[in-house]
């Protein structure tokens, strides 16, 4: 039996222009949006961190600039901080800085996700690596990225994470074909983009979190734009499948689409709830408000 590589590395796609979030996306990136007062990124590297891998690679564009500086370090406000005895505050942030070793690379153009992928080759060569969607916040134990992890290192293939969407709206995801192989597992035989209303092979949805072996690579660079004239990873995906083989598992927790205004928001509202210091606070507030409407 072949040595299953261990994955390492882990890819955060961040080049996009956030459009759903305009205006504010004119000048934050999507990305540093606060799920109260942690940006969605940190809650990305934090799932990796937690899941063993500390060296990742962020893509991002022109204008991103931000979110390289979010994990490097600040003299002065380290100083200022020190000098007012704000000691909590200090490790905090000097904490963001140790969190793991990132690296950063620029998408030139707007060529789609497969493209963004594309780009962490030369950093990533030829070893196994995760990917990260930060649209797709999860809260789960195991981390979402841990769990498909633990299929990889059992089957030793490219594993993507599968979320069951409401009866009916199959057409309005990428739906997979597969068999289960026990505990949430699928072995996939086909991945099918938005299918025709009731002709979908089953409800399950590829969601972002993905596991994918170095041989993904050379089909990305040989893969034709599609939709919109980009380079979808859905296509390279399904190649994939076929040539090699590839597996779904389904996610346990709760996950939340941050690219979304509604979805967002319920995000901050979960968090804020599970929250110690104002969880309670915020509670109160909602149901008043909700009595008020």
């Amino acid at each position: 039996m072949a040595i299953v590589k261990p994955v390492r590395k882990a890819v955060l796609p961040a080049a996009g222009f956030g459009t759903r979030f305009l205006p504010v996306t004119k000048a934050i990136p999507k990305e540093l949006l606060p799920i109260v007062d942690v940006p969605v990124i940190q809650i990305n590297v934090e799932e990796c961190v937690a899941s063993g891998i500390r060296d990742l690679i962020l893509i991002t564009s022109r204008g991103k600039d931000a979110l390289i500086d979010y994990f490097d370090r600040g003299a002065e406000l380290e100083e200022l901080l020190e000098r007012k005895g704000k000691r909590a505050d200090l490790e905090m942030i000097r904490r963001l800085t140790d969190l793991a070793h990132i690296s950063a690379i620029r998408q030139a153009e707007a060529r789609g996700l497969g493209h963004a992928v594309l780009c962490a080759r030369g950093l990533v060569v030829d070893e196994p690596f995760a990917v990260l969607l930060g649209d797709d916040l999860v809260e789960a134990d195991p981390p979402a990225i841990r769990q498909l992890l633990d299929v990889y290192a059992k089957y030793g293939k490219g594993v993507v994470a599968l979320w069951e969407v409401p009866s009916g709206q199959e057409h309005l995801y990428g739906i997979v074909d597969g068999e289960s192989v026990g505990g949430g597992v699928f072995r996939l035989h086909n991945l099918v983009e938005k299918p025709e209303p009731g002709k979908a092979p089953s409800r399950l949805s590829i969601v972002g979190r993905y596991v994918l072996p170095p041989e993904i690579f050379p089909i990305l660079a040989n893969t034709k734009p599609g939709q919109g004239g980009e380079i979808q990873l859905t296509d390279a995906l399904a190649t994939l499948c076929a040539s090699d083989g590839l597996y779904g598992v389904r996610l346990r927790g709760e996950r939340f689409d941050a690219g979304d205004r509604t979805g967002y928001v319920l995000a901050v509202l979960r968090y804020a709830l599970r929250r110690s210091d104002i969880g309670a606070a915020v509670r109160a507030g909602a149901e008043k408000l909700l009595r008020k409407t």
